[in-house]
C-alpha cells in the first residue's frame, strides 16, 4: 500500500489517515492542508485502483460529486457581479416551463437566492424513497448516463414541492436548476462557463465536467465489510432515507448534462486553489464584499431543528456554533462534501483550509475518517 508522506510530518493527521486505510474503512485518498496561504501538508495515500494494485498520486482524478456545488455557485456568483443575474430574480426568467407547484397546486416563486441556499422547496432522490422524485425518474447528477438537462429540469418540475420556497431548508437539485439558468444566461454548456470564470483565471485544467485523463481516474468504492467493494456499472446504496443511485462512468458519457450540483471530476490540489481564493477573499474572480455574502449564513435558523449549530451561505455550510454542531473548528468555519467520498472545511480562525478526497463513499463523506481528520487538524495548527 503507498502510504507517502508529506515533507513535513503531522503525527496526528497521518494517524487519521492510517487508521482509515488499515482498518479498511478507506481504500485511498488525497489530504492536501493549507496554513496562512502555504500548503503545509500533503498526502497520497492508499490505492486509486485496488484491484489493479494502483497506488493514489496527488494528481489522482476523482469523481467531485457534491465538491462541484461550490465551483458552480463561484461562477454563478461571478454573473451576479456581472449584473447578469440577480439574486432575486425569478428563475423563470431564464427557464419558463420550469414551474413546479405545491401539494395544493399553487405555483409559487423561485429565486436565484432559493436555489443557492436549498431553500426552494426542491429536493432529492435519496431524501424519500419511492418519494415523487424517485417516481419522476428524477437524475440527482451522478446517475442516467445521457440524460439531457432539459428532460432531467422537466421531471425535476413535474413533482411537488416540499415547502414554499424560502420557507424550509432541503438538499436538493437546486444547483442543477441553477445549471440550466446559467446555460441559458450564457448560450454556453455549464463546463464550458466554468471554465471560463473559474478553472482557466486561476490556471487550472485537471477539473471538469468530462475527465482531462482517464489513466488518472480513481475507481470508485462503497463501504463494506471486510472492505470496500468496488462499484459496479449501476450502485444503489442507502443514504439517508432512500437510496443514491451512482453510474460512475457517466462522467464519460459526453451527452450527459452538466450536473451543477455534482457532475464534475478534479484533483484535490484544484479543489485547494479554488477553496483558498475563496478564504483570502476572492480575488481575481469575486470581490470581498461578493465572500462576505457567501460565507454569511443566509438562511435564518432553518437548519437548527435538523441541523444544530449549522447554517448555509452560498455554496457551503456555515457552522456557526462548533460545540452545539459537535465540532472541533472555530465559528465562521465552512465545510462541505461529495457523495463519492469527499470532505473539506475552511477554518477562517486558523487561516486553515484542508481538502480529503477519498474513493470511498460513505466514509470519505460523512464517516468516523472526517471527523478525525479535523481533530487532527485542528490539534496540529
Amino acid at each position: 500500500m503507498n502510504l507517502s508522506f508529506s515533507e513535513t510530518r503531522y503525527p496526528a493527521i497521518d494517524e487519521a489517515i492510517d487508521t482509515a486505510l488499515t482498518s479498511k474503512r478507506l481504500v485511498g485518498t488525497v489530504v492536501l492542508i493549507a496554513k496562512d496561504g502555504e500548503t503545509v501538508y500533503r498526502r497520497a495515500a492508499g490505492f486509486a485502483d485496488r484491484e489493479a494494485s494502483i497506488p493514489v498520486k496527488e494528481n489522482t482524478i476523482f469523481r467531485l460529486a457534491s465538491i462541484t456545488k461550490p465551483i458552480v455557485t463561484i461562477a454563478a456568483m461571478r454573473l451576479v457581479e456581472q449584473g447578469r443575474i440577480g439574486l432575486d430574480d425569478r428563475v423563470t426568467k431564464w427557464l419558463p416551463d420550469f414551474r413546479p407547484r405545491l401539494e395544493d397546486g399553487r405555483e409559487p416563486v423561485i429565486l436565484i437566492r432559493h436555489l443557492l441556499t436549498h431553500t426552494s422547496g426542491l429536493s432529492y432522490c435519496f431524501t424519500a424513497e419511492n418519494g415523487p422524485y424517485v417516481r419522476a425518474g428524477v437524475s440527482d447528477g451522478v446517475d442516467q448516463p445521457g440524460l439531457s438537462l432539459a428532460e432531467n429540469l422537466r421531471r425535476i418540475a413535474s413533482a411537488p414541492l416540499l415547502f414554499e420556497p424560502g420557507t424550509g431548508w432541503q438538499y436538493s437539485v437546486s444547483m442543477d436548476v441553477l445549471g440550466g439558468v446559467i446555460e441559458k444566461e450564457t448560450g454556453k454548456r455549464l463546463g464550458d462557463v466554468v471554465a471560463e470564470l473559474v478553472m482557466r483565471p486561476l490556471g487550472l485544467s485537471d477539473t471538469a465536467f468530462t475527465v482531462v485523463d482517464r489513466n488518472r481516474l480513481a475507481a470508485a468504492y462503497v463501504d463494506g465489510a471486510p472492505e470496500p467493494k468496488r462499484m459496479g456499472d449501476t450502485e444503489k446504496l442507502w443514504a439517508l432515507d432512500g437510496f443514491v443511485t451512482f453510474a460512475p462512468d457517466r462522467i464519460f458519457n459526453l451527452d450527459s448534462y452538466h450536473s451543477g450540483g455534482g457532475g464534475m471530476a478534479g484533483t484535490a490540489a484544484d479543489v485547494l486553489t479554488i477553496l483558498e481564493t475563496i478564504r483570502k477573499g476572492g480575488a481575481p474572480l469575486l470581490c470581498e464584499a461578493t465572500v462576505r455574502q457567501m460565507t454569511t449564513n443566509q438562511v435564518s435558523a432553518l437548519l437548527e431543528p435538523t441541523r444544530p449549530g449549522f447554517g448555509f451561505g452560498f455554496g457551503w455550510a456555515v457552522i456557526l456554533d462548533p460545540q452545539a454542531a459537535g465540532l472541533p473548528v472555530s465559528p465562521g468555519s465552512l465545510q462541505w462534501g461529495g457523495v463519492y467520498g469527499h470532505h473539506w472545511f475552511i477554518d477562517p480562525v486558523r487561516n486553515v483550509t484542508a481538502v480529503g478526497l477519498t474513493n470511498t463513499t460513505l466514509e470519505g463523506m460523512w464517516g468516523q475518517f472526517t471527523l478525525d481528520l479535523k481533530k487532527a487538524v485542528s490539534a496540529s495548527f
